[in-house]
């Protein structure tokens, strides 16, 4: 299985339902909750690029948001990537 990693904050839809989708599909991840933690917060964005949440990697390689993730499950890609 995958290593995957999300950044994540209190009170996001987006963060819970990209959460909701991989633990629908049984993948343990590593969630780190950057609530208030300015340093997380750059952390995520220096990793990234991107300054939204969630902020999502897949074995290391970033692969966006929410809406990016649930992308690649309806185009087929994300069972693949997670199965690696």
């Amino acid at each position: 299985m995958a290593s995957v990693t999300i950044y994540t904050r209190q009170g996001c839809g987006y963060c819970s339902r990209a959460k909701a989708l991989l633990t629908s599909k049984g993948v343990d991840f590593t969630e780190i909750d950057a609530t208030g933690n300015a340093q997380l917060r750059q952390e995520m964005i220096e990793k990234s690029g991107g300054s939204t949440f969630p902020q999502i990697f897949i074995n290391g390689t970033h692969i966006g948001g929410c809406d990016d993730l649930h992308g690649l499950d309806r185009a087929a890609k994300l069972d693949p990537m997670l199965a690696n």
